[in-house]
């Protein structure tokens, strides 16, 4: 089966009920003047197998531990997106990715003067970096 891609651009309540991603929209649940048939109508649910990729790109959106848990469980991707609507952070399952866990097995079986070494060779990137896009600017 294909995995959808949900994106939300608007404000919404993101959480988990009986393996499920339920969607309430708080101009819906702060309304006074709908009844709680219709509330309860307007909530939408989604099953958390379908869901490939979870797109957030509204400052406004909240999302429970529980559905962020059951979306990574059943491999599924979050995207996070800034104000100007750019990816800013990607949460990815570690989990079922055999790769990152070799690489991290690998980072804590290695011994202190290699840490030490690849500490030096990031920073020594980190300023090289700095340095020529301080020199691009002026």
């Amino acid at each position: 089966m294909i995995k959808k891609t949900l994106c939300f651009s608007n404000p919404a309540y993101l959480s988990l009920r009986d393996a499920q991603l339920v969607i309430k929209l708080p101009e819906v649940e702060k309304a006074d003047n709908l009844t709680e048939d219709f509330k309860k109508t307007a909530e939408v649910t989604r099953p958390i197998e379908d869901i490939g990729v979870v797109v957030l790109d509204h400052k406004q959106i909240t999302i429970t531990q529980g559905a962020l848990e059951a979306l990574l469980e059943n491999n599924s991707a979050v995207i996070t997106c800034d104000s100007s609507h750019m990816p800013v952070g990607l949460l990815l399952p570690l989990a079922g990715n055999t790769t990152q866990n070799e690489r991290f097995r690998n980072q804590l079986d290695s011994s202190l003067p290699l840490r030490k070494q690849l500490w030096q060779q990031t920073m020594q990137q980190k300023i090289d970096v700095y340095a020529s896009a301080k020199i691009l600017i002026f």
